[in-house]
């Protein structure tokens, strides 16, 4: 269409129109009958989704860091600390929302680019004793893919620290098994690679996490897990919750679920491969550690010095556009998404695109 700009940027992603029609559906009210049957329609998918049977997942009616606060005031009791394990932009970000409610921090840090290793975790926690342990599985700043499972190891030798993982830019184009992994806390958003609008999040929260926030005094209102829990018993949040949102997430678990959770990793990583092998053959070279790139988007380091406006101004010319670096490293990188519901077909007229841009340049 002439007016619509194809999203190859980390969130908010393309959304297919079919999903963006579902929020269209007649509004209900949300402490009617048919809202509770929406709620507990989407539950087991979501589970699904998550690879969780043990806990319960919330809908949250905020981005996911909202759930990061969430997280950080009920896991972490008075006179405790958290250990926040940080390599780029998103995981500072959530150190620092910890700090802003009182928490004590402790940061392991890895330089961006580069990815912590369990080895670094298991170090840490044999010095100090903390309540949780938080990190990011996906950075969307660095395009790395964080060992996540081999945390998960080192944490079953300290089962009174919860483990809280952020999974925002890699839910449903990655794998992430809550149960397996025993994560306390895995939070996500709708604007990633689940391939919704923003505005909507959801949090797979375990049973140890609701005794721990009996134990914590100042859990705050908005974000507070028993009270969020009280209404989820109900199949209802205890505040206004984005209604056509959840229709359009009901649509669209139908649609991931049908198209198979391995079938959708399987292409997400064969779009990270096209990705890697187009990049290097135009110059390019990757800013994410080998070993741990990302599935959903790849990070370059913006060695052929592009100026990134200006690329994209091209770029929306053909009716697409892809991101600048993030924080620190705007303009020292480039980001390219291939997440949630983008083909390979996709990423061809994409690389096509920018090899005309290149060209204008030579």
């Amino acid at each position: 269409m002439a007016d619509h700009v194809r999203l190859f940027i980390p969130g908010p992603v393309e959304v297919r129109k079919e999903i963006l029609d579902a929020q269209s559906r007649w509004m209900i009210g949300h402490r009617s009958s048919e809202f509770a049957d929406l709620y507990a329609r989407l539950q087991p998918k979501l589970k699904q989704a998550f690879k969780t049977e043990k806990g319960r997942v919330y809908t949250y009616t905020s981005s996911g860091s909202g759930i990061w606060e969430s997280a950080s005031r009920n896991c972490v009791r008075d006179g405790k600390k958290i250990l926040h394990l940080v390599a780029g932009a998103f995981a500072e970000r959530w150190a620092g929302v910890s700090a802003e409610n009182g928490k004590e921090v402790d940061v392991l840090e890895a330089e961006w680019g580069q990815a912590i290793k369990p080895e670094q975790l298991a170090d840490a926690l044999k010095k100090q004793t903390y309540d949780a342990v938080a990190c990011v599985y996906n950075e969307t700043s660095t395009g790395v893919l964080h060992p996540v499972a081999g945390y998960a190891e080192v944490m079953k030798n300290y089962p009174d620290t919860l483990f809280l993982v952020d999974v925002v830019s890699a839910f449903l184009g990655a794998d992430v098994r809550v149960d397996e992994w025993g994560i306390d806390v895995c939070l996500t958003s709708s604007q990633k690679a689940m391939a919704l609008p923003p505005g909507i999040a959801f949090g797979a929260v375990s049973d140890r996490t609701l005794e721990r926030a009996r134990e914590v005094k100042n859990r705050g209102y908005y974000f507070d897990m028993l009270t969020l829990e009280k209404s989820h018993v109900k199949n209802n949040t205890p505040a206004t919750p984005p209604i056509a949102l959840m229709f359009a997430a009901d649509q669209q678990l139908d649609e991931i679920l049908a198209e198979g959770l391995e079938n959708r990793f399987a292409r997400h990583l064969k779009m990270r491969e096209m990705t890697h092998a187009w990049a290097t053959r135009v110059g390019f070279e990757m800013f994410s550690e080998d070993g741990y790139h990302s599935p959903t988007l790849t990070t370059v380091k913006n060695n052929l010095n592009i100026d990134v406006s200006a690329m994209n101004k091209f770029l929306r010319q053909r009716g697409m556009v892809v991101s600048n670096g993030y924080g620190k490293v705007k303009d020292k990188t480039i980001r390219i998404a291939h997440m949630g519901d983008c083909q390979p077909e996709h990423m061809e007229a994409l690389f096509a695109a920018t090899e005309d841009y290149l060209n204008t340049r030579s």
